[in-house]
């Protein structure tokens, strides 16, 4: 396998079991099931990896790996942090990390770990194109055997420009200085949908452009072509030659846009960390738009 295959964003199912069985790739392959749901789902993701995973493959838990001591949702944790705890899962600084996650729709919080690897340094970093859903549609198997990762060491790094903070945000509502594109549905966006979170409604940013993440994805759950996604920024009047912020609810599924950029050639899109969640709980009502007056003035 050639050095540019380990550095692409997605591998297919096909590509993820034949390094599992060689030894001649030149990067250790390790496998991460980054499953997350929201608590409406009603699944439990760790109980399912015990259950049913790739064999070789590590449970990636995304509130566990962050910043246990912030008011809002599985906010990225220090570089030290990060290290230690992928390290414990078998990921040093020279493996190739393969990222899937077990959602109906085929991948859904595991770009979110995609790009915590790159945001910390690690270029090495791909994702299971369909996740386990065609892993197991293409009849590769999967184990209940419990994962003995062997711990590694890890360098991380923060690169700050892969992070926006709510401040960053708000100074660019007047100012305009990058496109903000947000991930969620079309109801939660325009406020006619309730948000899953107890206490926080719907809306969005002034000046932000809504794409759905499921909009990236075929209804096969397969990452749609660069051309496709190209289109999809087009009529929505991204201009991916300018700098372009991603968020969503609690900055798991705006790593989608993230992900469509990159593979348009575009890998330089920042994630709003603290999202939805927090511009609500800390905004002024004029600076939420919303279809529907959900917040107490």
């Amino acid at each position: 396998m050639s050095q540019q295959l380990l550095y692409r964003a997605l591998v297919s199912a096909k590509w993820v079991s034949e390094a599992i069985k060689s030894s001649q790739t030149g990067l250790a392959v390790q496998l991460l099931d980054a499953s997350w749901y929201l608590p409406k789902m009603k699944r439990n993701p760790r109980k399912e990896f015990e259950e049913r995973h790739i064999p070789g493959a590590s449970f990636f838990d995304i509130d566990q790996c962050s910043d246990r001591t912030s008011p809002y949702d599985h906010m990225l944790p220090s570089a030290g942090a990060f290290a230690e705890y992928v390290g414990k899962l078998g990921v040093g600084s020279n493996s190739h990390v393969v990222v899937y996650d077990a959602s109906d729709q085929g991948l859904f919080s595991a770009p979110r770990v995609w790009w915590m690897f790159r945001a910390f340094g690690h270029d090495a970093v791909s994702l299971l194109d369909g996740g386990l859903k065609n892993w197991m549609r293409e009849g590769f198997p999967v184990t209940s055997q419990k994962s003995r990762p062997v711990p590694a060491e890890f360098h991380a790094t923060l690169d700050k420009s892969f992070v926006k903070t709510r401040e960053d945000i708000k100074e660019n509502i007047d100012s305009c200085h990058f496109q903000v594109v947000d991930a969620r549905s079309v109801g939660r966006f325009q406020g006619t949908e309730e948000e899953p979170r107890e206490g926080i409604e719907p809306g969005h940013i002034p000046g932000s452009v809504n794409i759905p993440f499921t909009e990236f994805l075929t209804e096969a759950g397969m990452e749609k072509s660069p051309e496709d996604i190209h289109s999809l920024f087009q009529e929505r009047k991204v201009d991916l030659k300018k700098p372009l912020v991603a968020t969503c609810g609690s900055g798991v599924t705006a790593c989608h846009v993230a992900l469509g950029a990159y593979l348009c050639g575009k890998p330089d899109v920042a994630i709003y960390d603290g999202a939805w969640v927090e511009w609500f709980m800390r905004a002024l009502p004029e600076h939420i738009i919303s279809e529907r007056r959900w917040k107490n003035l």
